[in-house]
């Protein structure tokens, strides 16, 4: 593993972590998960699979260290890394196909709902709450928080794959 990209890697993970822990949290202490899209920005910057599991995992522990939401450590644990993956299997089949301009905002959008949709399953099959709940849920909570980050990276992924391609400390994918 290159230590440079570790370097930054880790410094999108602290950053991702300071948003996660500073934003409030609005229905049963869920909260907007800006780690996430950090972790979407640190895939879609190195997608290879070591830094991936990687990433999955610490995100993971740091989101389960940062929640508020009751049943959310376990949650956090299971939920990153399966979506992690996901998103990696699905911008690895459309980064040569789509334009990136495109596929970056989508495949936010589209993982912040799985990683939601996790989240949630998880989450309230360990408080055991109702049914209901899982949609009311998902539409208070994960739209919201997939529009937000679908906003964040529209803003954060060309200036950083900028700041990487004029300091040339490596290749950017």
């Amino acid at each position: 593993m290159n230590t440079r990209i570790l370097v930054i890697l880790s410094l999108l993970l602290g950053i991702g972590a300071v948003l996660h822990y500073v934003i409030p949290g609005f229905v049963y202490g869920m909260k907007p998960d800006m780690l996430l899209s950090m972790m979407f920005l640190g895939i879609m910057l190195f997608p290879k699979p070591k830094y991936v599991v990687t990433l999955a995992i610490a995100a993971g522990v740091i989101s389960a260290l940062t929640t508020q939401t009751v049943g959310g450590q376990i949650a956090n644990m299971i939920d990153k890394p399966i979506t992690a993956l996901l998103f990696f299997g699905l911008f690895l089949l459309v980064k040569n196909r789509i334009s990136m301009k495109f596929n970056v905002p989508v495949l936010t959008a589209i993982g912040t709902m799985i990683s939601g949709s996790i989240f949630l399953t998880v989450a309230l099959y360990v408080v055991g709450l109702m049914d209901g709940t899982f949609i009311l849920l998902f539409l208070t909570v994960v739209l919201p928080t997939a529009g937000l980050n679908t906003a964040f990276i529209l803003i954060t992924y060309p200036i950083v794959q900028q700041i990487l391609k004029r300091s040339q400390p490596i290749a950017v994918s």
